[in-house]
Parts: C-alpha cells; structure tokens; sequence
C-alpha cells in the first residue's frame, strides 16, 4: 500500500456502500461528505452490494469470488485423492 493511502475498516466501507444503496446517496455527495474518492466508493459498491440469488438468499462479489476460489481448492483436493 502506498504511504500516503488511507486505509478504511470493513465497517465504514459498509455503511458507504449502505448509503448509496438505499438511494439517499449519490456518489457526488459520499465523495464531498465522507471525502472518499468516487472510484473508490463505485469499486466497494460493485464487491460489497448484495446480489439477489433466490428469494431469500444474497451474496456479495466479493463473497461470491471467495466462494469460487474455495470450490477450485476443494476441486484441487478431491481430484489428489483420486
């Protein structure tokens, strides 16, 4: 990371990402209140912004990446076993 980088917690980029979802928000207006960079705050809402998967289920990009990587690895593993 570059030194001068700010680094923002999993909760703040949340409650970012919230806000824009709920449509009170623009990315203009997050940018000027929170002083986050607008291609920043497009970047977490497309990993973090839940994706509707049945009628009661979500997932995030980012949950939905993690879950694919785990599948290859288990996929890796059953095929060793083989």
């Amino acid at each position: 990371m570059a030194k001068n980088q700010k680094s923002y917690t999993p909760e703040f980029k949340q409650q970012i990402v919230d806000l824009y979802n709920t449509g009170g928000y623009s990315y203009p207006q997050l940018e000027r209140e929170y002083g986050v960079s607008r291609s920043t705050i497009s970047g977490w809402v497309k990993q973090l912004s839940p994706i509707r998967i049945s009628e009661e289920e979500t997932v995030t990009l980012k949950e939905y990446k993690a879950l694919q990587k785990e599948m290859q690895r288990l996929k890796i593993e059953n095929e060793m076993l083989h």
